[in-house]
């Protein structure tokens, strides 16, 4: 079995929980089909870097799985019969995005607060 991560932009028109009703949904057929969750992000309302479909703003979902490759086709049609969901991307990781997603998991990525600047002085 071959680990992916499948990023889902969703319709910014739904409440809150249509769209965690939309991720469950496609998390269900995925263990349905024999795939394993590892891991499962819900980024909220974000700014698109373009509009798609007129709309500027989507609901991010991100899902971490193994399962057969063969499913991926079928998951990406399930993903294009959907009129809900915006954008989709899915992708095979590597051991490095994995040691880069386990990382991530654990935090070592977040924001801090960035220090205030002091001006400096000039003659």
């Amino acid at each position: 079995m071959q680990q992916y991560e499948t990023i889902i932009i969703i319709t910014p028109l739904l409440t809150e929980d249509q769209m965690k009703e939309v991720a469950a949904k496609f998390r269900d057929y995925l263990t349905s089909n024999q795939a394993e969750l590892v891991h499962e992000e819900n980024w909220g309302l974000r700014k698109l870097a373009y509009p798609i479909k007129k709309k500027s703003t989507g609901f991010y979902n991100l899902i971490e799985f193994k399962a057969d490759p063969s499913l991926i086709q079928r998951l990406e049609i399930e993903y294009k019969r959907d009129e809900r969901v915006l954008r989709f991307l899915t992708v095979a990781q590597d051991k490095h995005a994995m040691a880069f997603s386990e990382r991530r998991k654990r935090g070592e990525f977040k924001r801090t607060e960035r220090k205030e600047r002091v001006p400096v002085e000039r003659d």
